[in-house]
This record gives C-alpha cells, sequence and structure tokens, in this order.
C-alpha cells in the first residue's frame, strides 16, 4: 500500500531513542525530507517548484495558466515531536493524489502539493515561517536576522543548506497559483475522541502568539556569593511562571513558558540573564491580551503574533458536504492553513483523529484506519474542488 510505504520511508528520519522527533529546518533531516519529496513528486511524473522562502510545491498541472487546488502540509517538528504532527498532512496529500488517478479523475484544474519549510518555528523561533514569508507577513530582513540556539542566523543556515538568503520575501508568483488550500493534520486534542468520528472538518484557529522576557541579573560565583548579596534571575523567572499561571486562569486562556535560555548556562555560576518565551493562546482576542496585560511590568517583546482565524466558510461546507457531513473543530494549534487564509486564500482544514489526544510529544497517535480514513475523506474533498 502507497500510504504504508511512504510512512515507512519516514518513520526513521530524525527519531531519537524515545521515540520522539528533532526535525528542524534548514538540517540534516530536514535535508533527507526535502529529498523524500522531490523523489515522490518525481515517481508520479509531477512538476516540483520551490519559491523563494524555499517552500516545496509538487504540481500535477500548470498553475501559471489556471490557478490550482493545494494540499499538503510540512514536514519539520519540534524538539521531541510526534511522527503525525505535518508528515500525516504531506503523506495523504500523495496518496489522496493516486486515488484520484487510480479512479481515472481528470481534473479541471490543477492539483499541487505542499511542503511548507519550518511549520514548527523551532529552530528559529517563528512558527509558519516558510508561510508568512510568502505572504508578507513576516519581513524578509527580520526572517535573516533570526537566531538559533547555537547563535547561528536563519541566513547561514540557508546558505549551508545551497540556497541565497537574498531571495527571501514574498513571493506573489507562488500565491497566484494557489485558488484554494485544503490543509490534513492529525488532531491535536480530543475532539473527535468525544464525537467518535474519524475525520472532522475546521470551523476556526484560536488568536495565538509569542512573546520574549528578559530577566536580567548579575553573574557571580555559586560558592562564594552571599544569598543577600544575589542578582539572580532564576527567582524572577519563578515569580514570572506563577504569574503566567495565574493570568491565564483568570482570562480564561492557555499561557506556556516552554523555551529557556539562561546565560552563562553554568552549573557553579549565578546567572545573568534568563531569556523566556511565552506562548499564549485563547478563543478571544481580548482573552490573549488579558494575560498579556497582567504580565505589562516584565515587558514581553512580541516574537509573533497571528490573529482569529476563520476558515473560508463555503469551502469548509464544500469539504464538509464531500465527507458526507463532519464535526466542525476550533483548535489552539496555528497552522500554514491559517497563515494562507489570513492572507486572503480561501481555506479548510480536515482533522484526524488523534486517540491519544497528545501532539508535541511521543505520544502523539492515529489508527491506520483513521489515517486511510483521512486519505479518503481528502480524496473525496479534492475531487469535488477539482471538478
Amino acid at each position: 500500500m502507497t500510504f504504508a510505504r511512504m510512512w515507512s520511508d519516514l518513520l526513521p528520519v530524525g527519531r531519537a531513542g524515545d521515540g520522539g522527533y528533532r526535525r528542524f529546518a534548514w538540517s540534516a533531516e530536514d535535508q533527507v525530507l526535502r529529498e523524500w519529496f522531490a523523489g515522490e513528486a518525481s515517481v508520479r511524473g509531477l512538476d516540483l517548484v520551490t519559491d523563494r522562502a524555499g517552500n516545496q510545491w509538487a504540481w500535477w498541472g500548470a498553475p501559471d495558466a489556471t490557478p490550482g487546488v493545494v494540499t499538503g502540509s510540512h514536514l519539520d517538528s519540534v524538539p521531541g515531536g510526534g511522527a503525525f504532527d505535518g508528515p500525516l498532512g504531506v503523506i495523504s496529500a500523495f496518496a489522496a493524489l493516486d486515488l484520484l488517478r487510480e479512479r481515472g479523475i481528470q481534473p479541471a484544474r490543477p492539483l499541487g502539493i505542499a511542503n511548507f519549510v519550518d511549520e514548527e518555528g523551532a529552530r528559529f523561533g517563528v512558527a509558519c515561517a516558510g508561510s508568512r514569508l510568502i505572504t508578507g507577513a513576516l519581513d524578509a530582513d527580520r526572517a535573516r536576522g533570526l537566531r538559533d540556539a547555537d547563535g547561528g542566523t536563519l541566513a547561514d543556515a540557508l546558505s549551508r543548506a545551497g540556497r541565497d538568503p537574498s531571495a527571501l520575501g514574498r513571493d506573489d508568483e507562488a500565491l497566484r497559483r494557489i485558488a484554494s488550500f485544503v490543509e490534513l493534520h492529525v488532531e491535536q486534542g480530543r475532539g473527535l475522541v468525544h464525537t467518535g468520528d474519524a475525520v472532522g472538518v475546521g470551523r476556526m484557529i484560536w488568536p495565538h502568539g509569542r512573546w520574549r522576557v528578559e530577566l536580567r541579573g548579575e553573574a557571580n560565583h555559586a560558592g562564594t556569593t552571599p544569598l543577600a548579596d544575589r542578582r539572580d534571575p532564576m527567582l524572577d523567572l519563578a515569580g514570572l511562571l506563577r504569574r503566567v499561571r495565574v493570568a491565564a486562569v483568570q482570562a480564561g486562556a492557555l499561557a506556556t513558558v516552554g523555551k529557556l535560555q539562561v546565560d552563562p548556562n553554568g552549573v557553579n555560576a549565578i546567572p545573568s540573564r534568563v531569556t523566556a518565551w511565552l506562548d499564549v493562546r485563547a478563543e478571544s482576542e481580548s482573552a490573549v491580551h488579558g494575560v498579556l496585560a497582567a504580565l505589562a511590568d516584565y515587558a514581553p517583546d512580541q516574537d509573533s503574533w497571528t490573529p482569529v482565524t476563520m476558515f473560508d466558510a463555503d469551502l469548509a461546507d464544500t469539504v464538509a458536504d464531500a465527507l458526507g457531513g463532519s464535526p466542525r473543530l476550533s483548535t489552539g494549534a496555528g497552522h500554514d492553513a491559517g497563515i494562507l487564509a489570513a492572507a486572503g486564500i480561501p481555506t479548510a482544514m480536515i482533522f484526524v483523529r488523534n486517540p491519544s489526544g497528545i501532539s508535541h510529544a511521543p505520544a502523539e497517535d492515529a489508527e491506520e484506519a483513521d489515517c486511510l480514513a483521512g486519505v479518503d475523506a481528502l480524496a473525496a474533498a479534492l475531487e469535488r474542488l477539482l471538478a
């Protein structure tokens, strides 16, 4: 089975001993994934195009003459991420195309499959960087200067990967080729577990953003500096964490400090500085802003912001009708589909049931039968849209 073969191909790439994945943008693992994508396009006779940000597009048909229907997702991961977040959408896209061909479907418009680069933002800190760049939501100069944990810039990483950093920027040519976009993704919660459905249709993405908080102290020796004389930013961090939790509860939001940078990060040294990254999400923008207002004295510096994203209602209805009726789901997880929707492209999402309800962790899961139901659902939706 094509789906099983593709899944088996990707399973070992970037996998750690605990079963989690580390597939960062513009890394050696990412290069293997990009080559895999190019290979899958080649064996199907698809035209492979790479845009200004490095996103890959595999086309069945000529989108320069007639804009096409696009599906796909991403292949990168968070540190210690699960196997399904991103790859399920890309593999399902190729499998759905195969189904359409097996059924003898002759599409009236082109069909594209996308692999968006750096969707997770795990290496350089900005989520959905590939789609943000081509839509102009992320400034190219800012992107080139983004740094990873080792201090390397995105521009450096692109150069090492054989790409030209000066090419980054809004890509109107790539955007003109997209008439609509349907992204299939594993659900990152238990909504479909509760409804008893294998697949569902996206309704909206919660507003969400990332902020950076700098906590400054004074570096000194851990063994000689009296407690009363210390300016230890780790104590300020403890206060921040408690404030974040209280603010989130009061606002009815979700807020997380999941990434830290400690300088100089020595066991026997009092830190001089702690940088904490804050992630805030909620059903309403006012709830997100309520959390930030409660933390105003920490002066959070915004890294990224995505307003509430409503998927195209007509397109969502078309997809749901093709699926024979499916539950509508809201999600607090960001996706490239949300960035394209914000840029004015009609966009919809299909979610596949995750029995664990866990994501961004090795326990992320989806049953094979549900994955294949997702492929069938995506193929049915694409057939309707390509007619």
